[in-house]
């Protein structure tokens, strides 16, 4: 596990590509083989990435945390954006298709992640909060998820929200954990770009060809940053940035989000036209 520990806004003027790269952008979760996490300071939420192969990855050990076990004092939810597989926690095993959430409550001592197929091996994307009740584990099917249809196709930001982890569909502590997708030929995500003063957001862009970018727009709306976003890398938003971005091809994205609510709707939009 790596450590970032973010910055504040008036930091940002004075940061150069690398820095700010350094300080927002998660490259590198997904490796045959492996399983890795990064920690952030930006409300100490941590993202991880799986790809298990031939053997199951594991973990569960919550030394780097101080606490005995990882979720201790965690949720975390678990999104499958590779091929099927099968999450197992303390003996109880969940299967997970492409797209497919699986919500964990805090307390669970031993995670494992599996492929079905080593040659189409899952990716585990896993985003983990604080978290202070217990609440059961719950795997969300992509089909029991709930779309919201957004944007328009002559703004070219037409695309389909979904719902995983959020009240009106499985309830959690502060975890929010969604997928959303792009109509085709359309480019923009969540747009207007907006704020949420009470609550950070982490963006996985995922189903990109290698080839493509995502233009991640960042920053104070006074003063943008942008960040050029490869094919599984993360962009850490916090409450005091803007997030929006445009694709030089098809892609589509995980969000989630942790904070001091889950109204979804508690966002304070930006217009366009103030952007600098």
């Amino acid at each position: 596990m790596r450590t970032i520990y973010g910055a504040a806004p008036g930091d940002i003027p004075s940061f150069d590509t690398a820095r700010l790269r350094a300080e927002f952008l998660v490259e590198g979760l997904f490796r045959n083989g492996e399983l890795n996490f990064v920690y952030t300071h930006i409300d100490r939420m941590i993202l991880g990435g799986g790809c298990p192969t031939e053997k199951p990855l594991s973990f569960g050990d919550g030394s780097e945390l101080g606490t005995e076990y990882f979720l201790s004092a965690r949720e975390a939810g678990i999104a499958n954006l590779g091929g099927s597989g099968r999450v197992t926690i303390d003996g109880e095993t969940f299967a997970l298709d492409n797209r497919d959430v699986l919500y964990v409550g805090r307390g669970g001592k031993k995670i494992t992640l599996e492929s079905d197929d080593a040659s189409r091996p899952a990716l585990f994307y896993i985003n983990s909060v604080p978290a202070g009740a217990d609440i059961p584990n719950r795997l969300v099917k992509r089909q029991e998820s709930k779309p919201l249809d957004l944007g328009e196709e002559r703004r070219a930001n037409k695309r389909t929200l979904r719902m995983y982890i959020h009240p009106e569909v499985t309830p959690s502590c502060l975890l929010l954990m969604g997928i959303t997708d792009l109509a085709p030929g359309n480019i923009w995500n969540t747009m207007p770009p907006h704020l949420h003063e009470r609550r950070m957001e982490a963006y996985l862009y995922f189903d990109m060809a290698d080839e493509d970018r995502v233009v991640h727009l960042m920053g104070r709306p006074a003063e943008t940053r942008h960040l050029m976003v490869g094919n599984c890398d993360a962009v850490l938003s916090p409450a005091w940035s803007i997030h929006m971005g445009a694709g030089t091809g098809p892609y589509a994205f995980v969000w989630g989000m942790t904070g001091e609510n889950q109204a979804y709707n508690d966002f304070q939009p930006v217009p366009l036209a103030t952007l600098k």
